[in-house]
């Protein structure tokens, strides 16, 4: 019980572990092996498959071809009469010859015309490659709205025309100047000498009209 506490005999019993399960995979040779008995076992079942193809079709051909038999003991109209049926059998079978044919060749246009539409249909749905454009601003307005980029542009240049006017419409608007003018011991004498020049100015233009009446 107190060894399984102990956790370097736990690390070493881990490590056995690790070790056992590398030697149970599998190595290279015996990989190599398994391959070549897998080819074998291929070779040998097509080997099989290619004479039982062979049996099946000798089997085939001796049922449907009939012995001819003694021709040499047969008269000139036993012959003639063979070679009449043999005609006929010939005709029957070409004509199915010639029906395969024509079923094969419309399955075969049928194959080429639906492999064609799911062509046309891929190339439909097809994703075009896509590649990084240097586009400007004005560029990727362009492309975006078309004949309506040169109206936007000037209603854009129209409006910043209009705030750049107003701006300049509020700096000689200030009235700040005068009211920082006035403040202070220096605004306060310019002040009170403009009164005083105002009043020394109504003074002389006051005695200047009571001395001009006693000439007249």
């Amino acid at each position: 019980a107190t060894d399984t506490f102990n956790p370097y005999l736990l690390w070493h019993r881990q490590q056995q572990h690790h070790q056992q399960q590398g030697q149970r995979k599998m190595t290279e040779q015996r990989k190599m092996n398994l391959k070549s008995l897998m080819l074998n076992k291929a070779r040998e079942d097509l080997k099989v498959e290619a004479e039982h193809k062979a049996e099946e079709k000798k089997r085939v051909l001796n049922s449907r071809i009939e012995p001819l038999g003694n021709l040499s003991s047969m008269s000139e109209s036993d012959l003639k009469d063979l070679a009449r049926e043999l005609n006929a059998k010939i005709d029957k079978i070409d004509e199915e010859r010639y029906d395969l044919e024509v079923k094969v060749k419309k399955n075969d246009q049928e194959i080429e015309d639906l492999n064609q539409r799911i062509f046309d249909l891929r190339g439909k749905f097809k994703r075009p490659p896509l590649r990084r454009v240097r586009m400007s601003a004005g560029q990727m307005l362009r492309a975006l709205l078309g004949s309506k980029h040169k109206v936007s542009m000037d209603l854009r240049s129209n409006l910043k025309s209009v705030k750049k006017e107003d701006t300049k419409k509020e700096e000689t608007k200030d009235w700040r100047e005068n009211v920082d003018a006035k403040q202070g011991m220096s605004g306060m004498k310019a002040v009170f000498e403009h009164s005083q020049e105002e009043q020394s100015n109504h003074a002389i233009f006051s005695t200047g009209i009571w001395t001009i009446n006693p000439m007249l």
